[in-house]
């Protein structure tokens, strides 16, 4: 069966929305109006969380699982709508190249989505900036807020570049003498790591947004009051600066099924969801909305489940938990190189890492459904190896073979999906969080620590120990956790695959992110500015003389 893109006026209209609900950016892509939201559901909303066990460096496929699920259920007769992150120019140009799905389980227009897209994550990056600009001048004409000046060596906003690099997780600004502003250390973020993409990912409106992004804390006067984004002046331009970025995006998969991509962050060192606005349009627009979270289920899922629906009100009727055969191997203790060949002895030492993940799930009150990303050299022995394993913790398991063969070869995954899901309640199943809001900053990140990652004990720093008396001596220790934590592993220790237990989690850092709602343990080495590989995917990336732009896609 041959597909060709639909123009987005008719991907929108088989939605049920008019010329006047969307706002097309070219043949291919469009902007959902937020009125959309307040219109009647057209669907019976019914949620579907893809996540992951702990990826490997190869990457196990869970967008591709992600689109091919979608596909595979309109192939059914599914009214289902997919919402996924945007990928960031990071990633793309770094190691793990276009993140628009791969093969026949992919997005249109790839190449416009991977690149600047409809422009939002450059907006975001543009008002991260604007803020830092605004906050430097505060300083360099010694402005006064409310309760005094802001120190310069006590500001805490840094800068923000959707790219990979290394050299800018610690530079000097302000050099070449007063003329050129007040010189203090600076650090930048990868922009999917800003608070500003968190806030607009988590943003209910417009007055929403504006009231998020006033609250963001920038620093400290010399007396020691947080100073805020809204009282050096900043909110109401940023928010200028967002308004069409708020707006989620309408493309469509290979096979011309709607889906709704908006905002991107990071699932190891963010929250890794769409926004909340993306997730509810795909819900009252189809009877299956399917999402995934970023990484690992201890990451992007946790979170999911922790900040994004605790906020919106929301809770997934099933989890659907992406797999390979080689990276069970590798969490077994396979090397990379011979990960990819059959070894029932290190299949069989992995699959204690699959069950952890598994358990969690089902500590969530949720159904977990394993999507085996099937690989050409898998073979049946070893399939059936995770089936009974599986089994054994009441989960179903479907092999995908979505990059190859499109919706078609995700036929058995959407069936089961659609099974599981059609047999609960007219209502999801209650909400079941791993931390109350209530319990101290401390207790949140040692639940999370202790039955996520099945560690034995969290110790804090002494700096984390200041920002944490700091964090409650402005008010905002009862905010939910975002861990930043290496999606390698279960642990903090990017070296330590399959089911580790008596570990030890260390918190080195805790930051507030008050416009997001919620605070950042940093554990580990782990960095809020990647860097790129000795052999970054940029240079495979070339334009051609037709126009196309090779090397983007999974299968170039």
């Amino acid at each position: 069966m041959t597909f060709s893109p639909r123009p987005i006026v008719d991907v929108a209209k088989e939605l049920g929305l008019s010329e006047s609900d969307i706002e097309p950016y070219g043949r291919g892509k469009a902007k959902l109006e937020l009125s959309t939201l307040t219109q009647p559901a057209r669907g019976k909303g019914r949620l579907v969380l893809v996540t992951a066990i702990n990826p490997t460096p190869a990457g196990e496929g869970k967008t591709t699982t992600s689109i091919g699920l979608a596909m595979g259920m309109r192939r059914l007769g599914k009214n289902a709508v997919l919402a996924l992150r945007e990928p960031s120019l990071g990633p793309v140009f770094g190691v793990k190249g276009g993140g628009t799905g791969g093969g026949k389980a992919s997005l249109v227009p790839a190449d416009d989505i991977n690149l600047h897209f409809t422009g939002d994550i450059h907006a975001i990056t543009t008002a991260h900036n604007l803020l830092s600009a605004l906050v430097d001048n505060t300083v360099y004409f010694r402005d006064q807020v409310e309760g005094g000046t802001l120190d310069p060596r006590q500001v805490t906003w840094g800068r923000a570049l959707d790219m990979n690099d290394r050299f800018l997780r610690r530079c000097v600004v302000g050099m070449g003498g007063k003329a050129h502003g007040v010189m203090r250390e600076e650090r930048f973020d990868i922009t999917a790591a800003s608070e500003i993409m968190a806030i607009l990912s988590l943003a209910t409106g417009y007055e929403d947004l504006e009231q998020r992004l006033a609250r963001v804390v920038v620093g400290s006067t010399y007396e020691g009051k947080a100073v805020t984004a809204g009282e050096i002046g900043a909110a109401g331009a940023m928010t200028a600066v967002l308004r069409d970025a708020l707006k989620p995006n309408l493309v469509q998969t290979a096979e011309g099924g709607p889906a709704v991509v908006h905002c991107g962050p990071f699932g190891n060192i963010a929250h890794g969801c769409n926004s909340v606005l993306a997730t509810r349009l795909a819900m009252n627009l189809g009877d299956y909305a399917i999402t995934e979270a970023g990484f690992g289920f201890d990451l992007g899922g946790e979170k999911f489940l922790n900040i994004k629906c605790r906020q919106a009100g929301i809770w997934p009727r099933a989890i659907v938990l992406v797999a390979t055969l080689r990276a069970l191997k590798m969490h077994g203790g396979a090397p990379v190189k011979t990960a990819g060949a059959p070894d029932a002895a290190r299949l069989e030492q992995g699959l204690a890492h699959l069950e952890k993940h598994l358990e969690n799930a089902r500590g969530y009150g949720l159904t977990p459904i394993v999507a085996i990303n099937v690989f050409p050299n898998d073979t049946k022995d070893e399939l059936e190896m995770v089936e009974k394993a599986a089994a054994k913790l009441g989960a179903r398991v479907a092999a995908c073979e979505g990059f190859r063969r499109g919706g078609e070869g995700a036929m058995d995954l959407a069936r089961i999906v659609a099974e599981v899901v059609d047999a609960t309640d007219a209502a999801p199943p209650a909400a079941q969080y791993t931390y109350e809001l209530a319990d101290a900053p401390e207790e949140k990140i040692r639940k999370i620590a202790r039955t996520i990652y099945g560690a034995k004990d969290v110790v804090f720093t002494s700096l984390a120990d200041k920002n944490l008396e700091r964090i409650r001596g402005l008010g905002y220790e009862k905010l939910p956790i975002c861990v930043a934590k290496t999606q390698l592993s279960l642990t903090d220790d990017p070296t330590k695959p399959g089911r580790p237990r008596d570990f030890t989690i260390t918190v080195r850092e805790v930051r507030l992110s008050a416009g997001a709602g919620f605070l950042v343990p940093l554990t580990g080495e782990m960095m809020t500015m990647p860097g790129l590989p000795k052999v970054p995917a940029a240079r495979g990336v070339k334009l051609l003389p037709d126009g196309k732009i090779k090397g983007l896609m999974q299968n170039d």
